[in-house]
């Protein structure tokens, strides 16, 4: 484990209970996500469906159906 890590881990155990358990919840599933995320990209058929998906959002782009993201946006 890496100090950054291990400093949050540190610091999150001095956190009520409560606490603790929305991290660790949030953490887990963050993993489990990054996980299926690896698991789909790692499929032929990804690169694909990604050139279909990117061919795409080009298409709306320059037809002028997109929009800059505003800061709020995210």
């Amino acid at each position: 484990m890496n100090q950054l890590l291990q400093k949050a881990f540190e610091r999150a155990a001095e956190l009520p209970q409560v606490e603790q358990d929305r991290i660790a919840r949030f953490l887990l599933a963050e993993l489990e996500s990054e996980r299926q995320w690896s698991e789909l990209f790692a499929r032929p058929e990804s690169e694909d469906l990604l050139e279909r998906l990117a061919d795409e959002a080009l298409s709306e782009h320059r037809a002028g159906r997109s929009r800059p993201l505003a800061r709020g946006d995210l």
